[in-house]
């Protein structure tokens, strides 16, 4: 099981393919607070209500000074496929590796419907400006999360 972020913790840096493979670090972010939210598949019903309520709340988000970038173990061509079909303009990355899902503690044992089974566990983490953990929220539900974040961090 992956050790959970918490506040004050070094964010794990991280360099994957974006949906058109170029690659997104977050230490290109510094001197901007990040949202790096935890997914478990592109395409499903409630990644795409996440997704989708992170991309109406970008502008405000942004012009709050934080960027948004969701990562989940799915292949670029299928991030690339998500965000066509959805509009999205969050920035999706892919972790098929699961490396950095398992660095921020979003990768391991979760219940799902009553069975304990491995997989992604969705969580949001967000990162100051100098790269150290801000807030680490884990098993956090897609509906109505991003307006949680939103009232929790005063926007």
């Amino acid at each position: 099981m992956s050790e959970r972020l918490a506040p004050g913790d070094p964010a794990p840096d991280f360099t994957l393919p974006d949906a058109d493979g170029n690659q997104v670090s977050l230490a290109s972010h510094k001197g901007r607070k990040v949202i790096v939210y935890f997914y478990p598949a592109a395409l499903t019903p409630g990644c795409t209500k996440q997704a989708c309520d992170f991309t109406d709340n970008l502008e405000l988000l942004a012009g709050a000074g934080y960027d948004v970038i969701g990562v989940s173990p799915d292949k670029p061509e299928k991030l690339a496929k998500f965000r066509d079909k959805e509009d999205l303009k969050v920035t999706l990355v892919a972790d098929p590796e699961k490396e950095v899902l398992t660095a921020y503690g979003a990768y391991g044992e979760k219940k799902l419907y009553g069975k304990v089974v491995t997989g992604v566990i969705r969580s949001t983490v967000v990162v100051d400006e100098e790269g150290k953990v801000e807030r680490a929220l884990y098993n956090v539900k897609a509906t109505g999360h991003v307006a949680k974040i939103i009232k929790d961090l005063g926007i």
